[in-house]
């Protein structure tokens, strides 16, 4: 019988080629190795799953410019990780992956940072089209929640002194969602980048936030005023990209705590990632983070350079 007491337990039985072989078919597709070198040249192959690109001389294997690239992590973690961080709908702290795939807290807390840089997915940047709601939220504490000694004075309201304003558009209906960090809400810093994502013409929904006021010219506005318009009365609503703001604001309260300014875009990645495949299969998603990791690779000294 098998002995184990947990899940890394029972994964480190299983021989660590059979993760390689994997990773292999998700990123050469089921063909020959490709080198990463040049992707021209002949590939001589070597044991160990080790291989050397003719052109250059130079020896790789499958992991070689990834984000599994010189990691110290077997496979069997990386992959368990992505499992964990893939299919919970809040995310998943780097305290708890530590406890799961018995690694230090610092080595988790990157392992996780290399994820989500992998989960900027192309596929996912599409223009949208159709119904279009469009809101923005703020990230950081309230202020009446901290200490004497802490609180900002004149942060309440659309006040950002002491937060950091998340824009988000979304395609009402099957849709994908676009989010990222903005250094403000003023009308020139929301319209370009609104009308780089929405198609001219489209139907747009936001409150009347003065950041969109000058909407109508390129698209079909309609605006409403949250306090002064009961909900159940409303021609126009952003109820969709409300609903997409909710699991976000209850990662990051309930699971990371506390997200700095300079890391918040990569949990922002996070969410839109987790938002725009929440109708795949657990395997699809894992796939397509596995195939996303080509050609990416992230160190501990440039994720923590300021």
């Amino acid at each position: 019988m098998l002995k184990f007491t947990n899940i890394p337990d029972l994964l480190k039985l299983i021989d660590e080629q059979v993760f390689i072989k994997h990773l292999e078919k998700i990123i050469w597709k089921g063909k020959s190795p490709v080198s990463p070198f040049d992707p021209t040249s002949k590939v001589y192959k070597y044991a160990n799953g080790r291989y050397r690109c003719k052109n250059t001389g130079k020896y790789f294997n499958v992991k070689t410019g990834t984000i599994f690239e010189n990691s110290k992590l077997p496979l069997w973690k990386w992959f368990y990780a992505l499992h964990l961080y893939s299919n919970h709908k809040k995310g998943v702290s780097s305290h708890y992956l530590a406890r799961e795939i018995k690694t230090t807290q610092t080595s988790a807390w990157f392992v996780l940072h290399r994820l989500r840089f992998v989960s900027d997915i192309p596929l996912f940047k599409g223009i949208l089209k159709g119904i279009v709601e469009i809101d923005e939220t703020f990230v950081g504490g309230k202020n009446k929640n901290r200490h004497k000694d802490k609180k900002v004075p004149n942060s309440q309201g659309r006040s950002y002194i002491d937060k950091v304003p998340v824009l988000g558009m979304i395609e009402r209906g099957s849709g994908n969602l676009i989010a990222q960090v903005v250094p403000n809400t003023r009308q020139e810093t929301l319209e370009p980048i609104i009308r780089e994502n929405v198609e001219k013409g489209a139907v747009v929904h936001t409150d009347k936030h003065h950041g969109y006021n000058d909407l109508y010219k390129w698209y079909k506005h309609g605006a409403f005023n949250k306090k002064k318009e009961p909900q159940t009365n409303r021609k126009v609503s952003t109820n969709c990209i409300e609903s997409a703001w909710a699991p976000f604001k209850r990662s990051v309260y309930g699971i990371y705590h506390k997200v700095s300014s300079k890391h918040l875009p990569k949990y922002v990645r996070e969410m839109v990632l987790r938002h725009n495949t929440r109708n795949w299969d657990d395997e699809e998603r894992f796939d397509l983070l596995l195939a996303s990791a080509v050609g990416k690779r992230l160190t501990y000294e440039s994720l923590i350079h300021r």
